[in-house]
């Protein structure tokens, strides 16, 4: 087995396993095992727990903001893709194994404990907001949105992971949409 390959499995498995256990409840034989990979080899590829989590956060980000830009950036105005964010988070949070986000997730566990994890998390949520800050420059709205359409995003994840419910993303869409006209409506331009 390659080295890619290897990496590739392990990251899979600890994925699956870090998000749907917790990283602390997770050991680094529940993933050798999930990964069908052998310790020795686990251990070349990641020599520690801390290493791996790590792997697993930037690999996430990387694939959560990708999925979500492919998703609201097919839609044709500035204002689509705005609420096509919240259609993008209504079929993330619909998918079987939804807990929440990850990021969130892990900084609860290990953000007091984990300078890399507490920092991994903050730069997504910085990816994030600046991604929706983007969309809401292109609809040529004022620059306030950004903070409140990145709330609202926000909120519905972590409603959405506790209630076990999707609907938060419809509710966020629905007060995005009221925002949008009230800040087209501040700057006189069609919403």
């Amino acid at each position: 087995m390659e080295r890619e390959e290897v990496e590739q499995r392990v990251l899979d498995a600890a994925e699956e396993l870090f998000y749907s256990q917790g990283i602390h409840a997770v050991g680094m034989d529940a993933i050798r095992s999930a990964s069908a990979v052998s310790l020795k080899r686990l251990y070349q590829t990641f020599p520690s727990k801390d290493g791996l989590v790590e792997a697993y956060l930037r690999r996430r980000d990387a694939r959560w903001l990708r999925e979500l830009a492919l998703y609201a950036d097919a839609h044709d105005s500035p204002a689509q893709r705005i609420l096509a964010v919240f259609d993008w988070l209504f079929r993330w949070f619909n998918e079987p194994d939804f807990r929440g986000c990850g990021f969130i997730n892990s900084f609860g566990e290990l953000g007091a404990t984990s300078q890399t994890v507490a920092d991994i998390a903050k730069a997504h949520k910085q990816s994030f907001r600046q991604y929706i800050a983007d969309l809401v420059a292109a609809a040529e709205a004022p620059t306030w949105l950004a903070d409140q359409l990145f709330l609202l995003a926000e909120g519905a994840m972590t409603t959405a992971a506790i209630s076990g419910s999707a609907e938060p993303a419809r509710q966020a869409k629905d007060a995005a949409r009221t925002l949008l006209r009230a800040a087209h409506a501040d700057t006189g331009s069609p919403a």
